[in-house]
């Protein structure tokens, strides 16, 4: 591509650049060199879109075609235009196109499916350790609090809490870890956890006031809710599960459990009728209540969001959650006629209406951690799912409101 020189009067010749380079150059647009001759100096005059850069050179020195070659390299724009790839492009360029890339939607619709496929896995995995009960129950539940224990504390170690507070020393991390896990197991065995917790929480406690250093009060505090969230209230899911042994179920007046089977084959293949205690039964329609919050919320917030619930999760809408709530109570009521248990539609209703705050609660307290650690989710350890907690924040608090809420106000656990 020629630019334009002018000398003296004003005789334009073509003149080629990429005879001055080394290297090609990428075509000038809309760009005109003006050489002009005065005594023994050269003026050379660069127009870029009407505005002159004049470069005074000797017209003896070699350094003139320099100042040349590097004015028309300043003045090669850095990225093409839509019509300098539109004309390469007609020329037989090709651009070089990116290897590697995988698109947007394509992106979606792999993590939608590991979703799916990891969600199915761990909701049937749930489902079987839930019938099993005991020891099955309670050692699947104290691995899962070890595991969040471990994303709890990493959390509060990260960068975006760490650089408010001081997190507590790792040794007193892994202790406190290993105490929450320990504590569902505790809870089987000896049917209460008020003692061991409390002596737990002065040991670490005092390993914490008597470290080297300087103790400060972040340290503690986040170590003693770590041990209530992480461990002391997961325990209400072993009380209410494996402690309330009392039969719900009544075969012999309800039909549809004649139909499919728990009133003539249950008992003969997994322990009788008394296998299906008001634990079991109650542990049952609390997971499957918090699984439909979040799919009906879920739907509700797609389809109608439009006011945000709360700055602590901004997706979260007040149209979703009336969804969520409403799907909630309906999953209680349906159960408890299908279960035989709770006998009441007022506290069928009243079960849906506590396991949803619950739920909804302890989401949005795990994702404020999140907030202030300033991370997505807490862990990587399940695909398409994030970490432990990630799954579980809606379960931590919902165990004890559901364990207090049948012994308390339920006469009889609500036979």
């Amino acid at each position: 591509m020629a630019s334009l020189v002018e000398i003296e009067r004003y005789n334009l010749i073509p003149l080629s650049v990429t005879c001055l380079c080394a290297r090609p150059c990428r075509p000038l647009s809309k760009k005109t060199l003006i050489h002009a001759r005065r005594c023994s100096k050269l003026n050379l005059k660069l127009v870029l879109n009407g505005s002159k850069a004049t470069f005074p050179v000797n017209a003896n020195s070699i350094s003139a075609m320099r100042h040349l070659v590097s004015a028309v390299a300043r003045s090669e724009p850095d990225r093409l235009g839509q019509e300098d790839v539109k004309e390469e492009v007609d020329n037989g360029y090709k651009l070089p196109e990116k290897e590697g890339i995988v698109s947007e939607p394509q992106q979606k619709g792999s993590q939608l499916r590991k979703r799916i496929v990891f969600g199915l896995g761990i909701g049937f995995s749930a489902g079987g350790v839930v019938l099993a009960g005991g020891w099955v129950f309670t050692l699947a539940f104290a691995a899962i609090v070890f595991v969040g224990a471990r994303e709890y504390f990493e959390l509060v170690r990260s960068r975006g809490i760490a650089a408010g507070m001081t997190p507590p020393p790792r040794y007193a991390s892994r202790v406190c870890s290993v105490i929450c896990a320990v504590m569902p197991l505790i809870t089987l065995y000896f049917g209460q956890i008020d003692i061991p917790v409390t002596f737990a929480a002065f040991v670490v406690a005092m390993s914490l006031l008597l470290q080297r250093g300087n103790p400060r009060f972040a340290q503690l505090s986040s170590t003693m809710f770590g041990l209530f969230y992480c461990g002391y209230l997961p325990c209400f899911w072993v009380k209410l599960r494996c402690g309330l042994a009392v039969p719900a179920l009544n075969t012999s007046k309800n039909i549809f459990l004649i139909i499919i089977g728990i009133g003539a084959l249950w008992p003969v293949l997994f322990g009788g009728q008394a296998h299906w205690t008001v634990g079991l039964v109650a542990t049952l329609i609390c997971f499957s209540c918090i699984i439909a919050a979040d799919t009906f919320a879920f739907i509700g917030g797609k389809a109608f969001g439009r006011t945000p619930l709360t700055s602590i999760s901004p997706k979260k809408t007040w149209e979703g959650t009336i969804a969520g709530l409403g799907g909630c109570i309906a999953t209680s009521v349906i159960l408890s006629k299908i279960l035989s248990w709770p006998t009441s539609l007022l506290s069928a209703i009243a079960f849906g209406f506590l396991n949803f705050f619950g739920s909804i609660f302890g989401d949005l307290t795990e994702s404020m951690i999140k907030r202030d650690a300033g991370v997505k989710d807490s862990g990587s350890l399940i695909p398409g799912h994030g970490g432990i907690l990630d799954r579980v924040d809606s379960y931590i608090f919902t165990g004890a409101l559901a364990y207090s809420f049948v012994k308390t106000f339920l006469p009889l656990y609500g036979v």
